[in-house]
């Protein structure tokens, strides 16, 4: 459905920030705290990814570290103390081509003269038979959110990088036997982790090796691997899987309103600012985002003060 620009809009704002993660609930706290006229617009709970991370011990000012849900109920709570309105919408289409940015929501429409996009990442999935059918039945992209389902069970990993193996350490809390798959010889997560990976006793490493294939009826049931270097294949009896292989951006919606990276990431430059005037981004939906905590905190600063300073030049 293409957006009607001769509708009139629901309302209009000085600034719309679209996400609630890391980086968008940033931005809320600087505009609200200047006293903007702001909006945040949130499918669903303001958090993002965050609120499925276990543990987080690399945010400066928590020296013994911090649940995720704790970190973001503390970012939501202080945005909102400084008067960040935040909406429960989804925004489907935008128009950024005029002065004012018109967002289609899933009842209706709303109006911004600026726009923070900070929609961040979602899993990547693995492509692969049995993936869809058995997600939700052993199949899983948090093990945060479903490990104590698995109590005493069997399960993989797949992936190498920081969050497989964050999830790998968190998963042995409740399986009898984690097996991290990964295509390479080597890990790519930090040292810290990869120490601690290998220290525990609950965890076997597969290497060289890709999934092909999930089986079950009910549920997971069996893995089926390939080495990458022989091509020899190898079945793994166990009760779930847990994916770890990136993230795709959440950009569908834009429709080449501002230029994307061939990954889908939205192309910034060091003030936030996408190829459309008027319009930023933040965080982990970004191109030249390391997908952290503290960058995504960053950059919600970064694009809130730039969007100001755009306002009040409109303004000028």
């Amino acid at each position: 459905m293409a957006i009607n620009e001769n509708t009139a809009p629901l309302e209009t704002h000085d600034m719309v920030i679209i996400g609630g993660g890391p980086g968008g609930l940033t931005a809320g706290l600087y505009a609200a705290r200047d006293k903007q006229d702001v909006v945040m617009l949130e499918k669903l709970s303001p958090g993002g990814q965050v609120l499925s991370t276990d543990w987080v011990e690399n945010y400066s000012g928590f020296p013994d570290g911090v649940s995720g849900f704790d970190l973001m109920e503390r970012m939501k709570k202080q945005a909102e103390k400084f008067g960040l309105k935040i909406l429960s919408h989804e925004v489907s289409h935008v128009n950024f081509t005029g002065t004012e940015k018109i967002l289609e929501l899933n009842n209706g429409s709303i109006a911004a003269r600026s726009v923070i996009l900070a929609t961040g990442a979602q899993p990547r999935k693995l492509g692969i038979d049995g993936e869809g059918f058995l997600t939700g039945k052993g199949v899983s992209y948090c093990g945060t959110c479903d490990g104590p389902f698995y109590r005493d069970a069997v399960v993989a990993v797949i992936g190498g990088g920081d969050t497989a193996l964050e999830e790998a350490i968190f998963l042995t809390r409740f399986a009898r036997e984690v097996h991290v798959i990964h295509r390479r010889d080597q890990l790519r997560g930090t040292k810290i982790l990869q120490e601690r990976a290998f220290a525990n006793e609950k965890i076997r490493f597969i290497w060289d090796s890709v999934p092909v294939r999930i089986e079950g009826l009910t549920g997971v049931e069996k893995l089926s691997l390939k080495n990458v270097k022989t091509g020899e294949e190898s079945i793994l009896q166990l009760e779930g899987v847990f994916i770890f292989v990136g993230t795709r951006p959440v950009t569908e919606f834009l429709n080449g309103a501002v230029d994307l990276d061939d990954q889908g990431f939205i192309k910034v430059n060091r003030k936030q600012e996408t190829s459309s005037p008027g319009v930023f981004a933040a965080g982990d939906v970004t191109s030249e985002s390391f997908r952290q905590i503290a960058t995504a905190v960053g950059d919600g600063a970064s694009a809130a003060l730039n969007a100001e300073k755009y306002l009040e030049a409109q303004h000028a």
